[in-house]
């Protein structure tokens, strides 16, 4: 299982950036102190996202983070009702999923369950 995932946020953008998340069930959890004040973290399961602030984000333009909502139809109905361009993807494994974009501009893999392993 991944532990977590970084991605680079400006400041002005974590409050959205912290919602987007909680409409996919990650909730704010404390960093260790020494990272106080430069990152926030949210929370799933075993699965952290590190919100690390910078003035001047790096967003990958070929990768994404994944995560499966097991309620795939409403987590994806919760990010469209928060004005969250949702953009369905073919079916992998018979697994549906959709692509959509965190505030800070990240692309965010929704699958309905993980690929066969």
């Amino acid at each position: 299982m991944l532990q977590h995932v970084a991605h680079e946020t400006r400041a002005e953008d974590v409050d959205a950036v912290l919602a987007f998340w909680a409409l996919l069930g990650f909730e704010p959890v404390e960093p260790p102190p020494s990272l106080a004040g430069r990152t926030h973290w949210v929370q799933r399961g075993g699965t952290q996202i590190h919100l690390l602030l910078t003035a001047d984000p790096v967003v990958p333009t070929a990768g994404h983070t994944a995560v499966v909502a097991a309620d795939h139809d409403a987590a994806l109905a919760a990010l469209r009702a928060a004005g969250h361009p949702v953009e369905p993807r073919a079916e992998h494994w018979g697994v549906p999923r959709a692509f959509v974009k965190d505030p800070s501009g990240h692309v965010v893999e929704v699958m309905s369950a993980p690929p066969p392993g």
